[in-house]
């Protein structure tokens, strides 16, 4: 191998060709480099720039030996480092090395220069950006090559080999009795499973999702027991009382009998508060022999949470309606939804509408969640649903649901109540025997008249649960046993929280007792009215809601229609000031049956007459004194009889609906019912108005004042 070195000499520019043969032979001009005083100034700044970019061209394309960077720096001649640099660096074309040899001004060369130099420069970094990332990218498939291989092999050591898995749910698959569709779909999914990197974020997904598919009941039904006698001793070893809830089951298990099929039912029970709607639904699923699942909706408000999010998103979740299926771990459980008039909406979503398809008999057979993507049959679930109050849950969801009221107990029950289940239970829970404390009936009626006036047990339990811990620090410091006594009872739960005289016992001018309903049970409302000399001005206090306020008004508007069978003058209106109030003001008040026991009082308070003690009264009232029905009949009543109340004037057509409300309770009161305003005043007054009209001098402006 022969090396030539050629050193350039002079630019020359060739004129014309003379020969061929033996070489080439030409004319050629000599070319002089220019380099003016005007264009120097600067050289040395540019010539800086040049080397600068040059060395950094050079350093990083490996181009020229460190030796030829010294070399380059050590020039002083700007014409020589010119040359130099421009036959060094890579030039992208032969085209663009001739461009600069045409330039006779140095410096106009050496910007040209520059300008290749930056291209250059700016080319080199993007190379070596790119090779930068092929190696952090080749880098990194070694590191998972090598880790898996690890992994791998821990696994192996283990015995949890990958495949092996993978064969495990294959075997967990063919135990299912699940559609074809769903088994297509299963192995589709574990197919690309087995493809993913085990480090993969989509694979920790997948695995769940195959997991979840497995975990599902696909046709894994329990077997009904429908014997009725065993139901019915379940259910009334669990729970006193409730004979319209027990019914209602002991039918279902009856038609379940008959016909061989049992179709998912969809029950609501509404009432008050610590009544047993969820403990009473628990104890049907242990009658009927059903996996039991409670699930609580109280302050859901995203609809995700029961139709679940998609596998696409991070954090993907099943709903709740699948999850719950999954723990039942059968396709026929007794599933509650708790709290169902507590739903709310918001931006995410209306959760009520998602739950309609869960409710509808007609849709439920497919039921589709966001995170299975496939059908569901959840027509063999038996669903049942609790509410407080039926107004909060959406008109479309309560269509599809049959609703049992589940009202509140009488003192009587609720002391059986307390002496088969709460009483037992709460000795068990404080290491008590039933030799160490006894609680005899009547205490325990003492208990629930002075300190626990409610629809439900939930306040009474607690109350024993208090007894129950006063007893074990006595007996703790040495009594051996406790027979608790009136006495003992005010020693240990304090003075008591209600007293046996709260309704008057003597007629009161201007005072009515109201009953009323509420999410808790019914209670009793006291109205009182005071009128009062002045220019006919109303004034309503006591937190009054808009439609109390529309009752209090059409009242009012009544009683002047009535003025003259009132005797009363026919402009008093003009001259009287009314004032009603309801008491306790820091509770809000609303609802349309205040209006004949507003009447009443505005009535007694003009005409100064008493309002007959011990009666309490219920009804709308029109402008032309008809009385309108009310509803919550049986828990108005059940308030009455519990605040001592023995007659309850009520509108004429809530008659038939007298019929739902136990004996137990009507046996207990008077019951006077009414279609006309004129008939509520004279049940309600102690004597009929006198024909005289009632001249009105305000001598005691608290009660009004008779002529």
């Amino acid at each position: 191998t022969i090396t030539a070195i050629l050193q350039s000499i002079k630019r020359i520019e060739l004129m014309t060709i003379v020969d061929y043969d033996p070489y080439i032979t030409g004319i050629v001009r000599y070319l002089d480099d220019v380099l003016t005083k005007e264009n120097s100034a600067d050289l040395k700044g540019i010539a800086s720039t040049i080397k600068d970019k040059a060395s950094q061209i050079m350093a990083s394309s490996n181009m020229a030996a460190k030796e030829a960077i010294g070399a380059m720096r050590s020039i002083d001649s700007f014409p020589f480092l010119v040359n130099f640099i421009a036959t060094t660096v890579e030039v992208e074309n032969f085209e663009g090395k001739i461009d600069l040899l045409q330039y006779d001004d140095v410096r106009a060369r050496a910007m040209k220069l520059l300008v290749i130099l930056d291209g250059q420069l700016q080319l080199t970094n993007i190379k070596q950006e790119i090779n930068l990332k092929v190696k952090q990218e080749i880098d990194q498939q070694q590191r998972e090559y090598y880790l898996n291989n690890q992994l791998r092999t821990i696994q192996e050591e283990l015995g949890m080999d990958g495949d092996e898995e993978f064969e495990r749910f294959r075997e967990r698959a063919a135990t299912k009795n699940w559609p074809e569709s769903v088994a297509k779909t299963f192995e589709k999914e574990l197919s690309k499973l087995e493809k993913y990197n085990p480090n993969s974020p989509d694979y920790s997904v997948q695995y769940n999702y195959i997991e979840f598919m497995l975990d599902l009941p696909w046709g894994d039904m329990s077997t009904d027991n429908l014997d009725l006698k065993h139901a019915k001793k379940v259910l009334d070893e669990d729970h006193f009382g409730l004979d319209t809830i027990k019914d209602r089951i002991i039918e279902y298990l009856a038609v379940a009998k008959l016909t061989g099929k049992v179709n998912g039912q969809i029950i609501c029970f509404v009432g008050p508060p610590g009544v047993g709607k969820t403990s009473i639904t628990a104890s049907i699923a242990k009658a009927i022999g059903r996996k039991f699942v409670r699930m609580s909706l109280g302050g859901i408000h995203d609809e995700a949470e029961i139709r679940g999010h998609r596998r696409t998103y991070i954090g993907a979740m099943p709903g709740r309606i699948i999850s719950a299926m999954r723990q039942a771990g059968t396709v026929n459980p007794v599933l509650l939804f708790d709290e169902i008039d507590k739903l709310s909406k918001d931006y995410n979503g209306d959760p009520a509408s998602a739950i309609l398809e869960v409710l509808d008999g007609a849709q439920n057979f497919a039921f589709r969640d966001n995170f299975l993507e496939m059908p569901y049959d959840l027509s063999k679930v038996m669903f049942i649903t609790t509410a407080n109050d039926l107004s909060g849950i959406p008109r479309p969801l309560l269509d599809r649901m049959e609703v049992i009221e589940v009202p509140g107990y009488l003192a009587t029950e609720k002391v059986q109540i307390a002496s088969r289940h709460l009483i037992p239970a709460e000795l068990e829970k404080h290491g008590l025997k039933k030799s160490m404390l006894t609680i005899p009936e009547d205490v325990i009626e003492e208990m629930i008249s002075l300190y626990t006036r409610e629809a439900g047990v939930r306040n009474l339990d607690r109350t024993i649960a208090s007894v129950c811990r006063k007893a074990a620090c006595d007996i703790s410091s040495g009594r051996k046993r406790i027979k608790l006594s009136k006495a003992k009872l005010r020693e240990y739960l304090g003075t008591p929280k209600y007293s046996d005289d709260e309704i008057d016992k003597e007629p009161e001018v201007g005072l009515v007792n109201g009953l009323a309903w509420t999410s808790v049970g019914g209670t009793t409302l006291e109205v009182e009215v005071a009128a009062l000399k002045g220019t006919g001005q109303l004034q309503l206090t006591g937190q009054l809601g808009s439609v109390m306020q529309e009752s209090a008004k059409a009242a009012i508007t009544c009683i002047r229609s009535m003025s003259e069978q009132l005797s009363l003058l026919d402009d008093f209106y003009q001259k009287t000031d009314l004032h009603i109030h309801v008491p306790e003001g820091a509770v809000p008040k609303d609802g349309p049956s205040a209006g004949i026991a507003i009447l009443t009082a505005v009535a007694s308070a003009l005409t100064g007459i008493p309002v007959k003690a011990g009666i309490a009264m219920t009804g709308e009232i029109t402008l032309r004194g008809n009385v309108l029905p009310i509803g919550g009949l049986r828990e108005k009543l059940l308030a009455a009889v519990r605040a001592g109340i023995s007659t309850v004037i009520l509108p004429e057509k809530n008659r038939a609906s007298l019929s739902d409300v136990p004996e137990s309770i009507t046996d207990r009161l008077n019951i006077i019912f009414v279609s006309r305003s004129d008939e509520v005043l004279s049940n309600a007054l102690v004597r009929s108005p006198d024909t005289k009209p009632v001249l009105l001098q305000h001598e005691s402006p608290h009660m009004g004042v008779p002529a």
